[in-house]
């Protein structure tokens, strides 16, 4: 009898465990608050990550009851959200910046020449090249000279970039290598005179003339600087970035890195319009691997505003006979975009004027003729007149907005453009209408890395210091719903990317960020200073605020 029951026993256990029918996954998270940003804007306790994807979303014991892991993470309570996507960056330019003198927030252009000597003193480099100067915080708020420049030195060549990147100071001895004198011309740029001599200011295409001589960093020195912009993104919850126009050398660079597993980093690569590119890439179709994706052709109409490079309908309010410029041929924008549209490129134009704004749109709409899934894009879309704003509709092109941009011009904004015009500049809302989609990055390095701070400024249009009170013209502020979707899920559709990521869904790529407050909740002030605690991507944890 005893022997009978001992394999009844037997036969019940064996017959409890077959039918344990969980599977494996290689991460369980419970106990938070994750917010999907699916199409139903679901929010729920759990997800469990195979192979680098979401598996399962839903409740815990509904994921408990489907899956069981090693490593299971309970969060008690914190929040989850879909890592965050910057559609418009320069991810490499700003690698290269880590070892150049930052120069932002520099309250005078003698300060800049402080940093710029004390840079030089670390580093001794044959050149001193650095970013970040704005004459716009400075009293007054005139473009530098390069006097100061060449008295600290005289032997030196010097090329400091200013915020946007279009415009430049430099100092004698780099003019000089690079041949530039009061007759140096050149198209789509401008070299500023003073007494009939160049004053070291170059605008646009005339920055090029001097960038064309600064030694390139080293394939060591590029590599360091990429996995340290990359640690950089994600400790502020950046998984995946749309660089703004590469190079190929600086695409199969990535792409190996990528391959090699030293690069973790999610890119979408817009290709400057080289013939190099064109031949090797857009002649070839797409290229697209888990980390990389190469589809889209960058171009540039016109140049910025706070160095009046922007192409305006009307003369600047603070320079009565400057329109700004046009960076490139109408005809040859056109020729460029053409090209794209016969292999299927989506194009993606720099255009912060009202001029360039409603050129561009002109070109789009004469090759796609209506409605569409192209997905051409308008970068920055800063000022666009109200006329226009029903052609991003017509033509189904997608507004890519920074609305850091914002915060950061308001205080100069209405001297620019006088106080009619720049109530068509930063309209967020009437943009997203045309669509009812739009995507938000930051720009950086113009701006700062940080995504929040965009989350920030779309929702309040103030800087950080909560001004002006009420926002800078609050009708065009987005919801916080829509500034999440704007760096999530919208992000990704502005990249053809939104069946791969951009939301937490089964089957998507399981990048995601663990924040200790909610977005979507916490006290308006406290949105910006917010800290990442754990950033994913791929499932795999790749920052920790508590590993430091």
């Amino acid at each position: 009898m005893n022997r009978i029951c001992f394999l009844l026993l037997s036969i019940l256990s064996i017959t409890v465990i077959s039918c344990d029918f969980r599977q494996k996954a290689d991460l369980i998270i419970k106990n938070a608050k994750i917010y999907t940003v699916d199409k139903n804007f679901t929010v729920v306790q759990g997800l469990a990550v195979m192979d680098g994807k979401y598996v399962a979303i839903g409740p815990d014991a509904t994921i408990n009851a489907q899956f069981y892991s090693e490593k299971v993470l309970d969060l008690k309570g914190k929040y989850i959200y879909p890592g965050f996507i910057d559609p418009h960056c320069h991810f490499v330019g700003y690698s290269e910046t880590l070892t150049q003198v930052d120069l932002q927030g520099a309250k005078s252009f003698n300060e800049v020449v402080e940093r710029a000597k004390k840079h030089h003193q670390e580093y001794n480099s044959k050149w001193i090249t650095g970013r970040g100067w704005d004459q716009n915080l400075w009293q007054p708020k005139d473009f530098p000279t390069n006097q100061l420049l060449n008295e600290a030195f005289p032997e030196t060549p010097v090329l400091l970039r200013r915020i946007d990147g279009h415009a430049a100071i430099a100092n004698q001895v780099a003019l000089k290598i690079a041949g530039i004198n009061e007759s140096t011309q050149v198209k789509g740029g401008k070299i500023l005179l003073k007494d009939g001599k160049p004053t070291g200011l170059l605008i646009d295409n005339a920055v090029d003339l001097v960038l064309a001589f600064v030694p390139k960093p080293t394939q060591q020195e590029l590599i360091a600087g990429l996995l340290k912009a990359q640690q950089n993104c994600f400790a502020v919850g950046l998984t995946s970035v749309g660089d703004a126009g590469l190079e190929k050398p600086q695409i199969l660079l990535i792409d190996s890195l990528q391959k090699q597993q030293q690069l973790a980093m999610r890119i979408y690569a817009m290709l400057s319009p080289t013939k190099e590119n064109l031949h090797y890439f857009l002649k070839n179709g797409f290229y697209q691997t888990p980390y990389l994706n190469v589809r889209s052709l960058k171009l540039y109409a016109d140049g910025a505003l706070g160095s009046r490079g922007a192409h305006l309908l009307k003369p600047y309010s603070d320079d009565l006979t400057n329109y700004g410029l046009l960076l490139n041929n109408p005809d040859s924008l056109k020729a460029l975009c053409q090209l794209a549209y016969e292999y299927n490129y989506q194009v993606n134009t720099h255009c912060i004027g009202d001029s360039a704004n409603r050129l561009m749109l002109s070109i789009y709409g004469s090759l796609l003729k209506g409605k569409n899934d192209y997905r051409w894009r308008i970068e920055h879309a800063q000022v666009v007149n109200p006329a226009d704003l029903k052609t991003f509709k017509q033509f189904s092109v997608i507004p890519s907005i920074q609305t850091t941009h914002c915060t950061s011009d308001m205080s100069w904004a209405e001297a620019r453009l006088g106080v009619e015009r720049v109530q068509h500049a930063y309209s967020w809302q009437d943009l997203l209408k045309q669509n009812d989609w739009l995507i938000n990055g930051s720009d950086f390095p113009i701006e700062d890395i940080n995504p929040l701070f965009g989350f920030y400024a779309a929702i309040t249009r103030q800087d950080q210091d909560g001004m002006p009170v009420g926002g800078y013209f609050p009708k065009q502020q987005l919801s916080r719903m829509q500034a999440l979707k704007a760096m999530t899920i919208w992000a990704a559709m502005g990249q053809f990317e939104e069946n791969e990521k951009g939301s937490i869904e089964k089957s998507k790529m399981a990048d995601f960020v663990v924040l200790s407050q909610d977005l979507l909740s916490a006290p308006t002030k406290d949105l910006y200073k917010i800290k990442i605690e754990q950033t994913y991507t791929g499932g795999k944890k790749v920052y920790d605020v508590f590993d430091k």
